[in-house]
């Protein structure tokens, strides 16, 4: 056994870092070929083959296509997290948030195309679409439950499940409108928008 074979086998997190950089880089390289052909038109070969890998490398990282376009989703549209002091106000948290999705828009402006394409992908593909719907209700609960700990119920503006899918409706909205028309959707606009969400609470 060669040195370096030795120094694998002994650094349990050798192999996970080269799965890591080998899923990032199948990620990137569907990524790029979305962006190239479109959804309908990236297959799992092109994938490994723009990647430089085996068809194997995509199943030993995903169950199937739907997975890694789930999986590319949450990767280049990861979920927002905010800076939120732990004393501060329901308003100062949902200011906290605008500030938040004010500075991930150059990410997403780069990463809209795939998600708007992404999406209208997904319509037209039942099972894609139930998975979709699956990893969506388990972001919107986690994300009822951190609106929950963050203030009490009486304190927001609408129970947290419905008002964590007002929130995610909002943002999204305002940032593709930012994206297709920038001028009418100063920042301004976002801390309105955040600022009337926690003045009904």
């Amino acid at each position: 056994m060669a040195i370096a074979d030795a120094l694998i086998v002994q650094n349990p997190r050798a192999k996970g870092d080269k799965r890591r950089r080998t899923r990032a880089a199948l990620l990137e390289a569907a990524r790029t070929l979305v962006l190239e052909r479109g959804y309908e038109h990236t297959t799992l070969q092109a994938v490994a083959e723009r990647a430089g890998m085996t068809i194997g490398a995509i199943y030993g990282n995903f169950k199937n296509r739907d997975d890694l376009f789930i999986a590319l989703g949450e990767t280049y549209w990861a979920p927002i997290k905010p800076k939120i002091r732990a004393d501060s106000s329901f308003a100062e948290k949902m200011r906290a948030l605008a500030e938040a999705y004010l500075a991930v828009l150059p990410d997403r402006r780069d990463a809209a195309f795939g998600r708007l394409t992404g999406m209208a992908h997904a319509l037209g593909h039942e099972a894609l679409r139930r998975e979709i719907q699956a990893v969506t209700a388990a972001s919107f609960a986690s994300g009822a439950a951190w609106l929950k700990s963050v203030a009490d119920e009486g304190g927001l503006p609408m129970p947290a499940e419905t008002l964590v899918v007002v929130i995610h409706s909002l943002a999204e909205g305002l940032m593709f409108q930012r994206f297709l028309t920038p001028e009418l959707v100063p920042d301004e606009v976002f801390y309105a928008a955040f600022d009337a969400l926690a003045g009904g609470a």
